[in-house]
């Protein structure tokens, strides 16, 4: 199957009350793992590529080809979709766009409202020209992602509705008390804000920082119209620890397959746990 844009897979999942996992993607191995469990879960996903991640594994271009070459080679048959994850700017979002991503997110949050607007108004134009979705955020999601580091602010209903009537973006990402990276504690969401933004911005919303949200919360979300839920840290943490065990075990092991292969494992099934906690199995 072709890449495809988040849009249609965004609606589908609010209507039918599930949401898409986005799992970030940093090498070969996390792209193998979390397309192999989507395939064998039979659920659409999004592999979200940060501006980090993305020059990591040698820019945007080299990105898609590995995901495309993948896919090609695995046989896909699930909606897939490359994501970048909090494009700094217009620029960068052109150039994920132009690489050949179907869907960016806009991430002009730190601004005041009425640039926000500006900028997520101009990758909207330049995306929906060429067929790739927009997601925009409000508020601040806390913590630290790849140097995306913010104290939480939450977003602003009414700016939420006005930024949907004034950009025509395809989804939200409102921060209502989400981090970035592990918990400090008990993830405390604001679902009072997150049931009237979704009341008055119509749209899927996204819920970033999805580690460590208990699965009452996640289901709680999505009941009230979160579409698409953000997953990395969790995925970094898994295949950290089985590699950093087989270290301490194995002293003269230095191919990297021997511990990067069981890594891989340990992705794939932590996406394919998420999927199912999702809902998403079986929707593709």
């Amino acid at each position: 199957m072709a890449l495809v844009s988040m849009k249609e897979m965004l609606i589908k999942a609010k209507a039918e009350g599930y949401a898409v996992g986005q799992f970030n993607i940093n090498n070969l191995e996390w792209t193998q793992a979390i397309l192999q469990a989507a395939e064998e879960e039979k659920s659409p996903v999004i592999l979200g590529v940060s501006e980090g991640a993305g020059k990591y594994m040698g820019g945007f271009i080299s990105v898609v080809h590995m995901v495309k070459g993948l896919m090609e080679s695995y046989g896909t048959t699930v909606p897939v979709a490359i994501h970048l994850d909090h494009g700094s700017s217009f620029a960068k979002c052109k150039e994920a766009i132009d690489a050949g991503f179907t869907s960016v997110m806009i991430d002009a949050s730190h601004h005041p409202f009425e640039e926000n607007v500006k900028i997520t108004s101009e990758v909207v134009e330049y995306a929906h020209a060429k067929g790739v979705s927009v997601e925009a955020e409000l508020g601040t999601v806390g913590g630290d992602e790849d140097g995306v580091i913010g104290g939480i602010i939450y977003a602003d209903p009414e700016e939420c509705r006005k930024m949907v009537e004034l950009t025509d973006i395809d989804c939200l990402a409102p921060a209502l008390g989400s981090v970035h990276g592990p918990y400090k504690g008990e993830p405390n969401l604001g679902f009072k804000e997150m049931e009237e933004i979704s009341k008055l911005a119509d749209l899927p919303l996204v819920l970033h920082g999805g580690t460590g949200i208990p699965t009452k919360d996640i289901q709680r979300s999505i009941s009230l119209g979160t579409a698409k839920i953000n997953v990395n840290t969790e995925n970094q943490i898994e295949a950290t620890k089985v590699i950093r065990e087989i270290l301490d075990n194995d002293k003269v092991v230095y191919d990297p397959r021997k511990f990067l292969g069981p890594a891989r494992e340990a992705i794939k099934a932590t996406v394919i746990g998420k999927i199912r906690e999702f809902g998403s199995a079986q929707k593709a």
